[in-house]
C-alpha cells in the first residue's frame, strides 16, 4: 500500500477498508479526520466514517497506518435507523 496524507488519500483508503468489510455501501462520507498522536509527529489518522448499508445508517471508526495505509483498527460505533 501508499503512503496516506492527503485528503484524497484518506478517503481512498477509507472507502477500500469499508467495501472491504461491508460490501457496496451507499452514502459514504468522512465524518471526522484527527491526526494520531495529536501532539508530535504524526504516525497515523483516526477516521470516523458513516454510510448507509440495508437501510441503516452505520458509523464506523477506522485507525490508519499513515506510512503505508494499513488499517489497524476498525470497529463500530453505531447502527441506526434513519429519521
Amino acid at each position: 500500500m501508499q503512503q496516506v496524507s492527503t485528503v484524497e488519500e484518506i478517503h481512498d483508503a477509507s472507502k477500500k477498508a469499508i467495501t472491504a468489510l461491508y460490501g457496496d455501501v451507499d452514502d459514504f462520507k468522512i465524518n471526522e479526520t484527527f491526526a494520531i498522536p495529536e501532539k508530535g509527529d504524526r504516525i497515523g489518522w483516526d477516521v470516523q466514517v458513516n454510510f448507509m448499508l440495508d437501510a441503516l445508517k452505520h458509523t464506523v471508526d477506522l485507525e490508519i497506518q499513515e506510512k503505508d495505509g494499513h488499517i489497524i483498527n476498525a470497529r463500530l460505533i453505531d447502527t441506526m435507523t434513519p429519521l
